[in-house]
């Protein structure tokens, strides 16, 4: 369908704007928009809805364990992106497909630095895989015929993107600090967006 494919290439290319970089501190995009990061996986300079350095400065509790868990859930995303790979015929879920890894790569890092200060314990690797999506929906994608992986993608992955931004909407309504609540606002609406574009994805 040339009107949706339009659509979702329009949506692609703001995703991967938004895993280029981009300021928190205007409203809310469609998409998220975390700032650059540094080799090191730390916000730069400037990003953020502080807009003075790096961090959070006034993380809580509720925030480290949402940083925590939505680190695990995009690793996941990333596993299930990578599983269809070259094997994906629609370009349009192709493209949409892409730019959801680059903006949750680049998500990853901004969270893993926020993370990284938070004190002993609230590592990135401190968390678990349980609830990111279950094998069973990995090893659907491992085995599903060529025929079937565009279908077995949307399906799989729109689960999954679902859940993320369930998550993301508790996190806006219960979160400390004004950063992380922004990063969930922005997950919210760009999962939000993503799982709309997959089920309507014929």
């Amino acid at each position: 369908m040339p009107g949706r494919t339009r659509l979702v290439s329009l949506v692609a290319a703001l995703l991967l704007t938004g895993a280029c970089g981009g300021s928190p501190t205007s409203s809310p995009p469609l998409v998220p928009q975390p700032g650059p990061t540094s080799p090191a996986g730390t916000a730069s300079p400037g990003s953020g809805s502080g807009g003075a350095g790096s961090a959070p400065e006034a993380m809580s509790g509720i925030d480290v364990v949402f940083l925590t868990t939505m680190v695990g859930h995009s690793e996941r995303t990333l596993q299930i992106v990578a599983l269809a790979r070259g094997r994906v015929r629609d370009d349009a879920l192709r493209t949409l497909a892409a730019a959801i890894e680059a903006t949750e790569a680049d998500e990853l890092a901004v969270m893993r630095g926020w993370l990284s200060t938070a004190g002993p314990g609230a590592g990135a690797g401190a968390h678990q895989h349980e609830g990111h999506g279950d094998d069973a929906a990995l090893d659907r994608l491992r085995t599903a015929p060529d025929a079937d992986v565009d279908r077995a993608l949307r399906e799989v992955l729109a689960d999954h993107q679902r859940a993320a931004a369930d998550l993301a909407r508790s996190q806006v309504g219960v979160g400390r600090d004004a950063q992380v609540r922004d990063l969930a606002r922005r997950i919210e609406q760009s999962r939000t967006a993503e799982v709309e574009l997959l089920r309507g994805t014929p």
